[in-house]
């Protein structure tokens, strides 16, 4: 990296750091603090879009596409859907009610040990989370740097900490907006710049027959597998389940919306999100697949982490890592000849051609897939407390090596800003729900509004300090786009179950949905380790236990549970 590179990465941080600190200072209530009032509906959206869209979305999605093409869009298919039912069915209760977080409407519909504990299960999935959304940019600074992971990570949590803490709910939706228009740019700027760096003769559509041609644009997959991650079927079912959780209850969402100017501002910001969530999360696939487009033509290193692979070349693995370095850039000048094939058949228009390239290239990838498995497998036995994945290191070892100077400060400021941009709304969504949830519901109920203040100030410290202690131990993670989901799936459908039997099963009261819940995380957390199930389904089988257990159970305690429903 260059001066100008460093200019970059640090004056575009520094600059929105300091500008949300100074615009929103002042809080003197916790309400003020906790609920950002008056937000107009593309406010609300870009708002959730920025909680969503973390640094992992745009370090690890690229690399998702470069390695298993675009189906992982799938996952989002249920998205316009949940936010249809959220906005007609969620929102106007909310608003009702007034809360300031989402499992307020829990006890005055059922009591307050459900709320305690659906609050309880919220507040350990977005801490687990947060910790998660910080790992991923502190692993691009330490990799970059050479710094520890220890050092980055708390470098990047405090300067959250100081807006957070400064101005709240309201600093977290001032900067987001700005840090969401660099991101976006900067990613659109990464695309263009990847698509100009093909060789001349390769057209855009050329670049696109040829992706399609090698499997990346595997967009719909109509087959029904339970064991299998990404289809329509887990897009469409599964995933409406997880973000009617997701969006509908969990309060680093619920948080962003309850913040509107009127309940049609929060139903139009939802929708915004709904509409546009699917075309961004596109659009980053697809620069995945110009990227990789781009390593058919330019020779990409054997193993992504270089930090972590000369590492591994300075130990007695070192002779055996070298010897397949060379074997690798032996198949690569197969590999290339056989693209070169393939684009030429694609220029004469040959079908049959086309064909015999591509299943040339095919083969070609495939033993550069089992050799790379091996690179893998020595780095490991070199050293053995390293983690080997190294699909999170594609596109930044993309940026590093191949765009110009100024633009690689920019597309590390995004990967930056995107983090911070989410962790910093779940900090907010995680002191709320402790602040109001826990601590003023049952610790401390008639305090004055400076302690309730300063408490959620430290809360929103207290938890920033968890997730910087979790980011250091995330680094077992597999890819961490998947990770991030795993964990959300893990919890979010038993949270789901909770809120639709609120809704809509009105004869099943307190304590009859309270052991529902805890037998139905059980049951999620027993397919989590104990069978193949796809993690999307976690989701559906949380929510449905939820619901039908607690209809059984309301059958035996029916005599003892008089508390009406509301």
């Amino acid at each position: 990296m260059s001066t100008l590179d460093w200019i970059i990465l640090f004056g575009t941080i520094f600059t929105i750091v300091i500008y949300g600190t100074f615009k929103t200072r002042g809080n003197k209530t916790m309400e003020g603090y906790l609920k950002s009032d008056d937000l107009k509906w593309w406010m609300i959206g870009i708002s959730i879009m920025a909680t969503q869209a973390s640094a992992i979305t745009f370090l690890s999605t690229p690399g998702q596409a470069i390695e298993d093409g675009m189906r992982f869009l799938q996952f989002y298919f249920g998205l316009p859907i949940a936010m249809v039912i959220i906005s007609v069915t969620f929102v106007p209760i909310y608003y009702k009610l007034n809360v300031f977080t989402a499992y307020e409407y829990l006890e005055s519909r059922f009591d307050l040990k459900t709320r305690s504990l659906t609050a309880f299960l919220f507040l350990v999935l977005r801490g687990l989370s947060a910790g998660i959304t910080l790992f991923a940019p502190s692993l691009v600074l330490s990799t970059i740097l050479g710094w520890s992971i220890t050092a980055t990570t708390v470098l990047i949590g405090v300067m959250v900490i100081i807006y957070c803490v400064s101005g709240g709910s309201r600093a977290v939706s001032l900067t987001q907006r700005m840090q969401l228009s660099v991101v976006m740019g900067g990613m659109i700027l990464a695309g263009i710049l990847a698509f100009t760096l093909l060789p001349d003769h390769v057209s855009f559509g050329d670049t696109v027959q040829i992706a399609g041609e090698l499997g990346k644009f595997n967009l719909v997959d109509l087959n029904f597998n339970p064991n299998e991650r990404y289809n329509i079927w887990s897009g469409l079912i599964a995933g409406t389940f997880l973000f009617l959780s997701y969006f509908g209850t969990d309060q680093s969402q619920v948080g962003r919306y309850l913040g509107g100017k009127s309940l049609t501002e929060s139903r139009l910001g939802l929708m915004f999100n709904g509409l546009l969530k699917i075309p961004m999360q596109f659009l980053i696939l697809f620069i995945g697949v110009l990227v990789f487009v781009f390593y058919l033509f330019n020779q990409p290193p054997v193993f992504h982490n270089q930090v972590l692979m000369t590492k591994a070349l300075a130990t007695e693995k070192g002779a055996e890592l070298k010897e397949l370095e060379q074997e690798y850039d032996h198949l690569y000048s197969h590999k290339k000849e056989a693209v070169d094939q393939l684009v030429e058949a694609i220029h004469a228009e040959d079908d049959k051609a086309i064909v015999k390239s591509r299943e040339e290239v095919l083969i070609w990838q495939e033993s550069e897939k089992q050799l790379r498995a091996s690179v893998k497998e020595k780095i490991g036995e070199a050293l053995p407390l390293a983690k080997t994945q190294d699909r999170d290191y594609i596109f930044l070892n993309f940026v590093l090596n191949n765009l110009p100077h100024g633009v690689i400060g920019l597309l590390l400021a995004v990967m930056f800003l995107a983090a911070m941009s989410s962790m910093a709304g779940e900090l907010s969504a995680l002191s709320s729900t402790t602040a109001v949830d826990i601590y003023r519901r049952s610790v401390n109920k008639r305090a004055s509004p400076e302690h309730y203040l300063k408490i959620s100030q430290v809360f929103t410290i207290l938890w920033a300090l968890i997730a910087i202690v979790f980011a250091m131990l995330a680094s077992f993670a597999e890819n961490l786009i998947q990770f991030v989901n795993i964990v959300g799936s893990l919890f979010y459908g038993t949270i789901l179950g909770v809120f639709l039997t609120a809704f809509y099963v009105k004869r099943v009261q307190g304590t009859a949905v309270f052991w529902a819940a805890i037998i139905a995380e059980l049951a999620v957390l027993y397919c989590y380790f104990f069978t193949d199930l796809a993690f999307l389904l976690y989701n559906i089988i949380g929510c449905a236990s939820v619901v039908v257990i607690g209809l059984l159970l309301q059958l035996v305690l029916q005599p003892g549970d008089k508390k009406q429903a509301r």
